[in-house]
């Protein structure tokens, strides 16, 4: 009689031979034969059942285990520098395997995100599981998808996140990674389509229930790719770090330096003091922590810097790009404690002029911890406890330098966008409280003017240096862009001049002419989006917003890689140590600008996702609340509106504006009726409804209710707009509304 091997002898013989784990290889390797295979199938089939083996087409593998052959994804190097991957399939109970690659002299160079088709082999006593060989490259990168999974029968479905993106994934059964209903998952595309003509994806990584507290900043950092925890050997380099000590350093402890930062701020990177000088002038010291003295080049501090390039701000959550021990204590100027800065003095004359600045690296002191408020009001002569002995040493010089820059700005011009912006405030459970807008005091304006003049000085003097250096780089708006303002600005009843080399001044000028009407906003908005996005590169550019020739990024090292740069070309260009710009630093500052433009962009979709999604949260228990807005902006697929209250956007489509067809003209930013020639255009005052609040989208979908005072029809069959007094074509239309217009102007 046939001998039927247990269930253990069996997992026990699939784990020691991968590559041969068929139901005829398992039958053959323990002798059975004829009947005996019954009670094989059915062993087989309750360690499938069980979880203990999984079936791929006619074969069985441990669960638990990775097949010899896979295709894996490269990660991101960790602190040592060495190279991990994960598999792109794993459907075991436990924590994904963590594999070493292993690259040979003569594979070709991988990089973060690629695929390949790897060969395992299983380590013991290491921190990570396998390592892997490189057996060829695979290309391709498939989509990405973060959305909520729907558990069925057979696998399931991913319904995306995403605004604008309704199309619905499928999941098979053997690609969902053990996720539950309702999970949030991150997940990547598998295959064109599959059953019911949906696009087939496979579940990568699980992130948990996305209605739990301060889950919408996580969903952000996941869809955007946004590394949120520290390698290891970060952590311990970082928390290895001693203070700083007097070598080499100037002793600027008796300046009276003050840190003024927002009330909740978690690190204060930068310190301020100013002297009144006899001619009217000043002397203005601005000190940035030095961070370079803790983050040498080459060192997982760095390389990890460098991977995140800057710090992401969410309203629950920073994603810093240094560890806490740095960024929050070490390099962080408290009050009353010693700290390392590379401090740059700077001489104004009496119009506010810069004539001279000299950098120092020191140690400095500093007297006080201020948030902008407690500042103001010590300015305006309400001073507290802790500001009133400041008046004299440290206040009165500050708002006296502050004077001269602000009639330097004037003298300048720079863009001057006012724009609030927003505060969210949250309950302690991670839920929207409020909506406000932040309030700007002079103190804001202040810290502002004295950060601009400092990042101005250190361009100059490494460009004085001839040293390399990474500039902030802001190029002049595109013709096309500033005709289609001037188009806005016409429509509101101003003028954007013709003709002429475009300057800040006639930007300034259109903003003037906005300032305290129904348009101020419209105009403000409509002309930060004609402008070219900031960036950084070893060339200088010039930077056209702030109307300066040369202007680098050095005050804020904790939370930007650019700065650290900077800081380090300092320390070469004066020969203050061996933590200055490397070779390798020098060598790649192309490829470092495009990186950390990137990630700054990345950054700032993140942050504008996330308050998107709270204050649909945030708005999603007033649906069917009609609000008041403005128009700020034309699709053919409808218009968006700015809401007065939040200035949250939102959406009114145009299937549901009436029953009519609207035409879309780019040029003139409208929407126009075809029966009876209604205009929908940017600047116009609307009253809607709130129909949709999505908080997991941050989607907002508004009814048309009142344009520019006029009652609106609630859609096909609802109401009628009145009659036209003619049918006329779209064409005709369009042609009377630009004639219309050229008489408006020359009126």
């Amino acid at each position: 009689m046939t001998q039927i091997p247990s269930k253990q002898q069996i997992m026990d013989w699939v784990a020691e031979h991968p590559d041969a784990n068929s139901k005829r290889d398992i039958a053959k390797a323990f002798g059975i034969k004829g009947a005996a295979r019954i009670e094989l199938k059915r062993l087989l089939k309750e360690l499938e059942a069980e979880g203990q083996l999984e079936r791929r087409r006619r074969h069985y593998r441990d669960a638990e285990a990775l097949p010899p052959v896979t295709v894996l994804e490269l990660l991101a190097p960790d602190g040592s520098g060495d190279l991990f991957a994960r598999p792109l399939e794993w459907s075991g109970e436990g924590p994904v395997p963590r594999i070493l690659y292993a690259p040979r002299e003569t594979d070709p160079a991988l990089g973060r995100g690629d695929r390949f088709l790897g060969r395992l082999v299983e380590v013991h006593g290491e921190d990570h599981q396998y390592q892997a060989r490189l057996i060829r490259r695979i290309t391709a990168t498939p989509n990405r998808i973060t959305g909520i999974f729907r558990k069925e029968t057979e696998g399931g479905r991913i319904l995306p996140i995403d605004k604008g993106q309704d199309r619905e994934w499928r999941v098979r059964a053997d690609a969902t990674l053990g996720a539950q209903n309702g999970e949030l998952v991150q997940a990547e595309q598998a295959g064109p389509k599959g059953r019911l003509g949906l696009p087939l994806a496979r579940i990568v990584e699980r992130l948990g229930d996305p209605s739990a507290p301060r889950a919408v900043s996580l969903i952000a950092i996941h869809q955007h790719g946004i590394p949120d925890e520290f390698p290891a050997a970060v952590i311990t380099e970082a928390e290895a770090a001693k203070p700083a000590g007097m070598k080499g350093r100037e002793d600027l402890r008796d300046l009276p330096l003050v840190t003024i930062d927002p009330s909740d701020a978690r690190d204060r990177d930068d310190a301020v003091a100013a002297f009144i000088e006899e001619d009217g002038g000043a002397t203005i010291w601005v000190a940035i922590a030095d961070v370079a003295h803790y983050v040498r080049p080459g060192s997982a501090l760095d390389r990890e810097a460098w991977n995140r390039g800057n710090s992401t701000y969410f309203p629950d959550r920073v994603v810093p790009m240094l560890p806490e021990a740095l960024s929050a204590d070490l390099c962080s100027l408290h009050e009353g404690v010693d700290r390392a800065v590379i401090a740059v003095r700077m001489r104004l004359d009496a119009q506010g002029n810069k004539v001279s600045h000299n950098f120092h690296r020191g140690m400095m002191n500093s007297r006080a911890s201020l948030a902008y408020a407690q500042a103001q009001a010590a300015a305006d002569g309400n001073p507290d406890a802790a500001t009133a002995p400041l008046i004299d040493t440290v206040i009165r010089p500050l708002w006296h330098a502050y004077g001269l820059l602000a009639e330097a700005r004037r003298r300048r011009q720079p863009l001057d966008l006012d724009l609030p912006e927003r505060r969210i405030e949250l309950t302690p459970d991670g839920r929207v409280k409020s909506v406000n807008f932040r309030e700007r005091l002079d103190a804001h304006r202040l810290i502002e003017e004295f950060m601009v003049l400092a990042n101005v000085a250190a361009a100059e003097e490494l460009d004085q240096r001839r040293r390399p250096l990474l500039y902030r780089v802001h190029e002049e708006p595109s013709l096309d862009k500033i005709d289609a303002l001037r188009e806005v600005a016409q429509a509101s009843g101003f003028t954007l001049a013709k003709g002429q080399v475009l300057q800040t001044s006639h930007l300034n000028r259109l903003l003037a002419q906005a300032e305290g009407t129904d348009f101020d906003e419209l105009i403000n908005i409509s002309t930060l989006r004609s402008m070219t996005q900031a960036y950084y590169h070893p060339e200088n550019f010039g930077h056209f917003g702030l109307a300066l020739r040369s202007y680098a990024h050095f005050t804020s090292p904790i939370r930007r890689y650019s700065d650290l740069i900077v800081h380090r070309a300092l320390i070469s260009g004066h020969g203050w140590g061996k933590d200055g710009l490397s070779v390798e630093d020098s060598e790649r500052l192309t490829e470092t600008a495009t990186h950390i433009s990137e990630t700054e962009r990345r950054s700032m979709a993140a942050e504008r996702d996330t308050v998107d999604r709270y204050l649909a949260a945030y708005l999603a228990d007033r649906v069917g609340t009609e609000m008041a807005g403005r128009i700020s902006g034309i699709q053919r697929f409808g218009a968006f509106v700015k809401l007065d209250e939040t200035g949250a956007d939102g959406l009114l489509p145009i299937r549901d504006l009436g029953h009519e067809y609207f035409h879309f003209d780019p040029d003139a930013q409208m929407l126009i009726g075809a029966d009876t020639g209604l205009e929908i255009g940017i600047g116009q005052r609307v009253t809607v409804r709130l129909s949709e609040a999505i908080p997991m989208t941050g989607g907002l979908t508004l009814e048309l209710i009142e344009l520019e005072g006029r009652p609106m029809p609630r859609g096909p069959g609802k109401g009628k707009r009145g009659r036209a007094p003619r049918r006329m074509s779209v064409k005709s239309r369009l042609s009377e509304i630009k004639r219309a217009a050229k008489r408006r102007r020359k009126h």
